[in-house]
């Protein structure tokens, strides 16, 4: 088996050492922030400030790709949560009575937790695991380097921090978009990473509350994600009662800083459904509104058309593609990357064939999710930017959408794109679902899509305060 180092405490790098570990590599992870997740959730997730991780205490959701990861793999992680107070939501459940089970219909689950809940697991499972070893505070300053296989480039060895150099086979680069790694091959002498960069326009403002004493649950209906033709809105229930309400707004909206002041925040919230059914309950605020801003799809390849520019080393999660949040894909699209290192890492990691087929892999199994999100974000980006509605295939899917919440089997096709179960391409191109939706297209000649939230003109009076 082999020598595994990796690179970065988040969630890539917890689930890419402890499956490592589990399917008999020998692992050390090395982190910078001194301190690990615990369990004292709110403690850490409201008052650990973490700038290396700046989504920490956004809203995050573990589709049903994450979660039969976390099943099949890592089943005392995904007890840990539950015990830890996440819960679980068919999206079939939808509807007063659920349809008849269908092979697969399994995968649509969401498990509804802060992320700091999933790291808790993951840290907790880590610590007892024999064959894994964790420096925290001990972050990578640099990589060792040797000459590659024959002729080929540069072969990564190991890595360094203060306390010294540590030899390996395999070092995988879980730091992140804003992880070292670039640097350290430039410095190495490698050609630079093969980026696909794709800006959102989007801009969020999120807030956490906690359901009222004695209500665990918040409502079941309306649908928890509305868009309009300027802003959208979305709910996030998480774990023991908290949840997040969030707006969006393109980023040259002139009235988006407006929206960091709680009052207009809410204020602004509540003119969308979702926003409205949860604030309604009397919910307890937790926190101010939190911004996340300057979004973007980037895909980073390590190969070229060359081969690979450096073997050795591979990255996971947001080193290898970090995909805006409003899919929900990034946890899922980081533990199916750990999974298939932890499978494979014993191939002669250093090799450049080991290199190319991780590669291959990636494209063929992460990047047509990277590419969904790109077109779902460019989209709503444009609609935001133009504030209204856009005709032709943008009507039609967003019919497929609204036709969902009244039809099971439109739903769980949409479902399975949700969770990663099935592609778009595939699921959308269905004979029965197209009818459907073209049967409900035909009812509503009048249909307008996005045609939810407020008027621009309600919406600068909000803003304005």
């Amino acid at each position: 088996m082999a020598r595994v180092l990796v690179i970065g405490g988040g969630v890539g790098g917890l689930a890419t050492a402890l499956l490592a570990a589990r399917y008999g590599h020998t692992v050390e992870l090395f982190e910078r922030d001194v301190r690990a997740p615990g369990t004292a959730l709110d403690r850490d997730f409201f008052g650990w400030r973490r700038p290396g991780v700046p989504q920490a205490n956004q809203p995050h959701v573990l589709l049903g790709a994450a979660r039969a990861v976390l099943r099949e793999e890592l089943p005392d992680v995904h007890r840990e949560m539950l015990r830890l107070g996440a819960r679980e939501r068919h999206e079939l459940d939808w509807f007063d009575v659920r349809p008849a089970a269908r092979a697969g219909d399994e995968d649509l689950v969401m498990l509804h937790a802060r992320r700091i809940v999933l790291e808790s697991a993951l840290v907790t499972a880590l610590r007892g695991e024999q064959g894994a070893v964790v420096h925290h505070g001990e972050p990578v300053t640099g990589l060792t380097t040797a000459p590659g296989p024959g002729s080929f480039g540069v072969r990564v060895t190991g890595v360094t921090t203060r306390a010294g150099a540590y030899p390996c086979d395999l070092v995988v680069d879980a730091g992140g978009r804003r992880g070292g790694a670039e640097r350290w091959l430039a410095a190495a002498g490698c050609r630079p990473a093969v980026v696909e960069r794709h800006r959102t326009g989007l801009a969020y403002f999120c807030r956490w509350y906690r359901l009222p004493e004695g209500r665990e649950e918040g409502p079941r209906r309306p649908w928890t994600v509305t868009g309009g033709p300027f802003a959208g809105c979305a709910v996030f229930p998480a774990d023991n009662g908290v949840f997040a309400v969030t707006l969006l707004v393109h980023t040259e909206d002139p009235t988006r800083a407006a929206l960091r002041d709680p009052a207009v925040f809410e204020a602004a919230a509540r003119t969308f459904p979702p926003g409205a059914a949860w604030l309604g309950l009397g919910a307890e605020p937790l926190s101010g509104v939190l911004a996340a801003a300057s979004l973007d799809n980037r895909w980073s390849a390590l190969v070229d058309e060359q081969g690979p520019v450096v073997t050795g080393l591979v990255p996971v999660g947001d080193a290898l593609t970090h995909t805006n949040p409003t899919l929900g894909q990034g946890i899922s699209l980081a533990l199916w990357a750990a999974l298939r290192v932890a499978r494979t890492a014993h191939r002669d990691p250093g090799s450049e064939r080991f290199s190319t087929e991780y590669h291959a892999w990636a494209v063929r199994t992460l990047k047509p999710w990277f590419d969904f999100q790109v077109v779902a974000d460019t989209a709503v980006g444009e609609r935001f930017a133009a504030r209204a509605g856009r005709p032709g295939p943008a009507r039609e899917m967003a019919a497929l959408f609204e036709c969902a919440l009244e039809d099971p089997e439109v739903m769980r096709a949409r479902a399975r794109v949700r969770h990663l179960a099935e592609r778009p391409e595939r699921a959308y191109a269905d004979l029965e679902v197209r009818t459907r939706v073209a049967r409900w297209l035909a009812a509503r000649p009048g249909y307008v899509p996005h045609a939810v939230g407020p008027d621009r003109e309600e919406w600068e009076k909000l803003t304005a305060g």
